[in-house]
């Protein structure tokens, strides 16, 4: 079953959180992670608005959460700690 990969980040250092996102993108990428929704327009209905929103499909939870404890991801994630406070999760899809 694929699963998404759903983040809710509020930067506070955009040049240190642009340096993560290049090396996150080359991580998820090489786990077979493809974004479906990254910044972009949205409306906050209920809980903790954070002002980006990112999602990427995994082919499994399995290989989203590789992705995440991989030396590139968590290379990448170096440069976002003390640059963004963030929320993630990982959400195996529903069967069709």
């Amino acid at each position: 079953m694929s699963a998404l990969w759903i983040a809710h980040v509020t930067v506070t250092d955009a040049e240190a959180y642009g340096r993560y996102a290049k090396g996150a993108t080359e991580a998820i990428a090489a786990h077979g992670g493809v974004f479906i929704a990254r910044g972009g327009r949205y409306v906050q209905l209920e809980g903790a608005d954070r002002a980006r929103n990112v999602v990427a499909r995994f082919p499994s939870v399995e290989a989203a959460v590789e992705c995440y404890n991989s030396p590139a991801y968590q290379e990448a994630l170096s440069h976002a700690k003390g640059a963004a406070v963030r929320d993630l999760v990982v959400v195996e899809e529903a069967a069709p």
